[in-house]
């Protein structure tokens, strides 16, 4: 999304992992940091019986998200939904950098999943 899809974007479009891990997880410890990643990750996978997903294993697919816990935070409001969360250094997607050193890359190496 950008700016210019409007106003009506919702305010979790950006920011609903990084809500999830501040402050529920590492903040008011709501849930632990490792079920905040299981509920993102191995637990979606599993419920679509997406066997190739969700974990860090030899012959998954290279999704991975690497942030710094003591900075992700989102950063959307109602009023300004437009903002990418802080802290997410490192996105890849299917082995190939769509984020790196918290930059877009600009590459679109992602594809639509069907059971």
């Amino acid at each position: 999304m950008l700016p210019a899809d409007g106003p009506d974007t919702h305010v979790r479009f950006y920011g609903s992992y990084p809500r999830k891990l501040q402050p529920y997880a590492l903040g008011k410890g709501v849930v632990t940091i490792e079920d905040a990643i299981r509920s993102s990750t191995s637990l979606p996978a599993q419920i679509l019986k997406m066997r190739d997903r969700g974990l860090l294993r030899e012959g998954m697919a290279a999704d991975v998200v690497v942030f710094d816990p003591a900075r992700v935070a989102d950063k959307s409001t109602f009023a300004d939904p437009h903002h990418y969360a802080e802290g997410i250094d490192y996105v890849l997607v299917n082995g190939k950098a769509v984020v790196d050193g918290g930059k877009l890359t600009g590459a679109l190496p992602g594809r639509v999943l069907t059971r």
